[in-house]
């Protein structure tokens, strides 16, 4: 999984680059996104950091905290479905407006030439331990750490060229599959069996929302 997850990860960070070059992005910069507080600009520096957390994360010394699942992963973090105040809410909006604060065209270049290295590094990189400081007392493989960031990145695409009146880009079947995937065990946890069951086999009595986010 660690090559093909890579590889998929790699072709979606492209795409995303392109989209974040284009003139519809630009000429939005300063409206709203389709996400509530939160601006074009933040959304795209946000999408953005998906990208530059790679090699971040990569020049990062190994933690020693023990590893989990990535499904254990989103089980843990405190983020899913908090409220839009809540400090880490607030510091990843304006993290957001902060990466994207020098302008479109240089972050759309700053990504470009990030996916670029990254072609070169992502793929001999070992599958060795990474761990964000914001995380509790454990840590997760790097190739889950990709797919973490695959999701974000197809996801928040999709978030961006809706925002700015675009199609949403076309992704390698694999990776949506894999993005799916991990959205339907977190919609799981949130929203129990028989939602997500009827919400996918029973329009008639399907529940009004079985987001996993």
């Amino acid at each position: 999984m660690g090559t093909q997850v890579r590889e998929l990860y790699l072709s979606v960070a492209d795409t995303a680059a392109k989209l974040l070059a284009a003139p519809e992005v630009s000429g939005g910069w300063h409206q709203p996104s389709a996400l509530p507080k939160l601006s074009v600009q933040g959304l795209a520096g946000h999408l953005a950091g998906q990208v530059f957390f790679i090699p971040m994360m990569l020049a990062e010394p190994a933690p020693s905290e023990p590893a989990i699942s990535i499904h254990e992963y989103y089980a843990q973090v405190s983020w899913i479905g908090s409220d839009l105040d809540t400090p880490f809410n607030q510091a990843i909006r304006s993290g957001g407006e902060d990466e994207a604060a020098d302008g479109p065209a240089a972050l759309a270049a700053r990504v470009a030439a990030c996916v670029e290295e990254l072609r070169g590094t992502l793929r001999t990189a070992p599958d060795r331990l990474v761990r964000r400081p914001t995380w509790g007392p454990w840590s997760i493989t790097f190739d889950d750490f990709v797919t973490s960031r695959l999701l974000e990145l197809v996801v928040h695409s999709d978030d961006l060229a809706y925002s700015v009146g675009l199609p949403t880009p076309e992704f390698p079947a694999q990776a949506v599959e894999t993005v799916v995937d991990l959205l339907s065990r977190i919609a799981l946890r949130r929203h129990g069996a028989t939602d997500v069951l009827r919400a996918l086999s029973r329009a008639e009595r399907a529940p009004a929302s079985i987001s996993a986010l």
